[in-house]
């Protein structure tokens, strides 16, 4: 009689040593910007962190740049583009991509900067963009002003992401806005109190996007 090789009393399999892939690297590296910061972050550390050979990440991407593209890319692949309203109107499936795309990237203030100072060029950013670009033109947008109209709003939705994650970051305890029980507060840091961040982004957006039906 053979022994019977599954785990005694229904418990789980026992975890297994992860198999590098440069999707799975691109995925650790962001879980450690996320912990520690882009400035803490190095291709060294990624290694070590993923229990293999510190300098494992140079055989999947040439350097940290390279590995930066997969961090964009992962980020990327958390939009979730397949969901999102392709039936709609195009109003709506650009507005609900930046709902989406900002919201992914506050998941992640210290990645921020890597998506905005990269473009994604993934096959699902390209197709992602394809697609896009033929439901515009289906509604009688050319390709180019199809490309015009993705470029504004993901340069909109970054530049957003990018003021709150300065925000979350730190910057707002170097504000030097007048608290309201100071002589120096003003109508100017009344209005500030009085409007938020988000009230900003749907606000502009709902602009970009009406200015583009006419």
């Amino acid at each position: 009689m053979t022994a019977d090789p599954r785990p005694p009393g229904g418990l789980p399999e026992p975890p297994t040593r992860p198999t590098l892939t440069r999707e799975y690297l691109a995925v650790a590296a962001l879980a450690l910007i996320d912990a520690h910061g882009l400035r803490k972050f190095s291709m060294r550390k990624l290694g070590t962190a993923v229990g293999f050979d510190p300098m494992a990440a140079y055989r999947y991407y040439d350097d940290q740049e390279a590995l930066f593209d997969g961090v964009a890319e992962a980020l990327f692949t958390e939009i979730d583009v397949d969901t999102l309203p392709w039936d709609g109107p195009w109003q709506e499936l650009a507005r609900q991509y930046c709902l989406r795309l900002r919201d992914t990237l506050l998941r992640h203030p210290h990645a921020v900067q890597v998506f905005a100072t990269r473009p994604v060029r993934s096959p699902a950013s390209i197709d992602t963009g394809v697609k896009m670009l033929t439901k515009l033109h289906v509604d009688g947008i050319s390709p180019a002003h199809a490309l015009r109209i993705a470029r504004c709003l993901r340069e909109f939705t970054i530049g957003h992401a990018l003021a709150i994650a300065v925000t979350k970051l730190g910057a707002e305890r170097r504000s030097r806005k007048p608290r309201p029980d100071t002589p120096d507060y003003n109508l100017l840091a009344e209005a500030a109190d009085a409007t938020t961040l988000d009230d900003h982004f749907e606000m502009g957006l709902t602009a970009i996007l009406r200015g583009f039906q006419h």
